[in-house]
């Protein structure tokens, strides 16, 4: 299962809120100076999801007017709709209203919480299980006076319960589910995910439960609408790890730069999913001299790493982003023939992911197999660690990485 396809609920009134969302949907708050929804878009965006329904209700005009144009959707390519309900139609009601453009699997978000988590585990999950409909992301809560709780046996979700009273610590929906497409059979125009769907499947155990204790946030209420304000920019500065590419993520069988070419080092990709799961920006970082030197075009490099990431996909994995230097001081080719300073060990590339993606070096590492690597990493104020080969996620749990 390789998702691509999310769809987010708008639709609500918001009542909680008060005045604040009298003409605004809650989706639509302002939380440190932007759309709520932007963080949302950003999350689904650096995921690698492509396409994303905006399932609007109240003020309707407004969601339309955001999706339009809108500069998150520019950045990931990002192809935004928008389904709107004439009438208020309940969570599955509204996830029925936009049935016509569901993919063969999607990803369901609520649009006025967030939990920083994998967004792909859910998908991981939902594969493992061929019988799984559904995956509902969980997170252990203290004192959830204002949540429902979740009951779980052996990975599957098998009850819901009304709000504990004086319960210290339990598990609660964080409002994230992935579906297979067989959803749809199971909603109606008007209906509940929450009270008349979801408790349905569980009983049949057929939705899987996927646990995380990532920053989670409901901003329905004005105390925590008002946390948000704080709380959500400062985790959004978040920290990184660099990977290089050769001789780290694949074996440097000298100037790879063909999918044909690539042999993943032991635990790569188990590497990358669990620095996804642990909530870190993942980025690659890779000296490229091949295309100065006239071993392969640049257009290689980047099909190879589009490549790359679908083969992460498939294990609920994914790299935020990835910098490369095609140039080369000595290069055959002459547009290529020049020193730059994204050249390891010069540390420009991950300078330029830092600038965009507000990364906090503080606590951010690299992983390198060279010395140059080391450097890069040291001169941009990383904990630099080298790698000489072996199992690389071994390796990062040595070296306290995760």
């Amino acid at each position: 299962m390789i998702l691509t396809q999310a769809m987010i609920l708008c639709g609500g009134l918001g009542t909680r809120l008060g005045p604040l969302t009298a003409r605004t949907p809650k989706p639509l708050l302002l939380v440190g100076s932007r759309p709520f929804l932007d963080v949302l878009l950003f999350e689904l965006g650096r995921h690698g999801f492509k396409d994303v329904v905006l399932l609007a209700s109240f003020q309707a005009d407004q969601v339309i007017e955001y999706a339009r144009d809108n500069p998150i959707a520019k950045r990931f390519a990002l192809n935004l709709k928008v389904v709107v309900e004439e009438e208020p139609a309940g969570t599955g009601g509204g996830l029925y209203n936009a049935r016509d453009l569901a993919s063969e699997s999607f990803l369901l978000m609520n649009g006025d919480s967030w939990i920083d988590m994998n967004l792909l585990a859910g998908a991981a999950a939902v594969e493992k299980s061929p019988d799984a409909i559904a995956a509902l992301a969980l997170r252990h809560l203290e004192n959830p006076d204002r949540y429902g709780t979740v009951v779980v046996e052996d990975d599957r979700i098998v009850s819901f319960s009304e709000r504990p009273s004086g319960a210290d610590r339990t598990l609660i929906s964080a409002g994230v589910y992935v579906f297979r497409r067989k959803i749809l059979s199971y909603l109606s125009e008007r209906c509940s995910l929450e009270a008349d769907v979801m408790p349905s499947l569980c009983k049949r155990h057929v939705v899987a439960a996927t646990i995380h204790s990532g920053f989670f946030i409901d901003i329905g209420v004005p105390s925590s609408f008002q946390m948000a304000q704080e709380r959500i920019p400062q985790q959004m500065h978040r920290p990184a790890v660099f990977l290089d590419r050769d001789g780290v993520l694949n074996y440097d069988d000298g100037y790879v730069g063909q999918i044909d070419r690539f042999r993943w080092i032991d635990g790569a990709i188990e590497t990358v999913r669990a620095l996804n799961d642990a909530g870190y920006l993942v980025f690659v970082v890779t000296n490229q001299a091949g295309v100065a030197h006239g071993y392969y075009p640049e257009t290689s490099v980047t099909e190879l790493h589009s490549w790359m990431q679908i083969e992460l996909r498939k294990h609920g994995a994914h790299i935020d982003d990835i910098r490369y230097c095609p140039f080369h001081p000595e290069g055959r080719i002459t547009a290529y023939r020049r020193v730059s300073d994204w050249r390891k060990p010069a540390s420009g590339m991950i300078l330029d992911l830092c600038k965009s993606w507000n990364v906090s070096t503080s606590g951010s590492h690299l992983v390198g197999d060279k010395l140059s690597d080391i450097e890069a990493g040291s001169g941009a104020g990383l904990t630099p660690h080298l790698f000489r080969g072996g199992n690389l996620l071994e390796f990062v749990r040595r070296q306290r990485i995760i």
